[in-house]
């Protein structure tokens, strides 16, 4: 693997020379996009919008609108004036214990290395972090963009999970949530023995992405033929159905039991 960012990880005087490196891959197939008469391939073109001429890459600079119509150009050594110190360094600002961190914060896992010469201290934290059962809160800055995360223990190694700031999370308030519906106790104590019926050990290796693999049945059975069986579209439900909830929970219960003993 290669890594993705290279710099230490600080907290308190402590530093340890870390590599960063990406947990996850994308295993989709990549899709191109051509002309079907003769699979010439299609590109995307920078296009100035007044001239409709093509602009080269090493024209093209970002701006800011800060009025309409008004805009300041930002260039990479303006950014690199914000993030000059900060980009080198994955800063601890606090230990928390894990359960305060909601699941809803969660983005994205990178897997971190200790550079050469920094296994001991690395270990010293991994071993810290084990023992408090804590996880630390860091800054760091990734592709010109300061990003929150979260460091935590797995096995041997440290992981860094990024994190969401509160700020990048939409008002719900506008969407007509119910608070109050009237709901029977039998049909809540009939819901409660469905998820009880339905619970179990998460493990993660049990779901496949089984979308992806009805896509590479496709692409195989192209290659191999040049074309794909028929097969009737399943019938989608346009409208909800006004149904007897009593009736559909007793069912389910049943299938999920039936389902069980099977």
């Amino acid at each position: 693997m290669k890594p993705i960012w290279e710099g230490s990880i600080s907290f308190g005087l402590i530093l340890i020379p870390v590599k960063l490196y990406k947990a996850t891959e994308n295993r989709k197939p990549v899709f191109h996009l051509v002309r079907e008469k003769d699979l010439c391939p299609i590109t995307y073109s920078k296009v100035c919008k007044a001239t409709g001429e093509e602009v080269p890459f090493s024209e093209i600079v970002k701006t800011y609108e800060y009025q309409k119509g008004n805009n300041v150009i930002f260039k990479d050594e303006d950014f690199k004036k914000v993030y000059s110190k900060r980009s080198e360094s994955l800063e601890i600002i606090e230990f928390t214990d894990e359960a305060q961190v909601d699941s809803r914060y969660y983005e994205q896992p990178y897997y971190i290395e200790p550079s050469k010469g920094a296994a001991k201290v690395y270990a010293l934290l991994r071993e810290a972090l084990r023992k408090t059962g804590k996880v630390g809160i860091a800054k760091y800055v990734l592709h010109n963009l300061e990003h929150l995360g979260v460091l935590k223990v797995q096995g041997d190694l440290i992981l860094l999970i990024q994190i969401r700031f509160e700020s990048e999370f939409r008002d719900p308030l506008d969407l007509n949530i119910p608070s109050e519906e009237k709901t029977t106790k039998k049909e809540i104590d009939l819901a409660i023995m469905l998820i009880d019926q339905l619970s179990a050990e998460y493990k993660p290796q049990d779901f496949k992405d089984t979308f992806n693999d009805e896509i590479k049945k496709i692409i195989d059975e192209k290659i191999k033929t040049g074309r794909i069986s028929s097969a009737e579209p399943a019938e989608v439900q346009k409208h909800a159905e006004v149904v007897d909830l009593m009736q559909k929970l007793k069912q389910s219960l049943e299938e999920a039991k039936v389902k069980n003993v099977s």
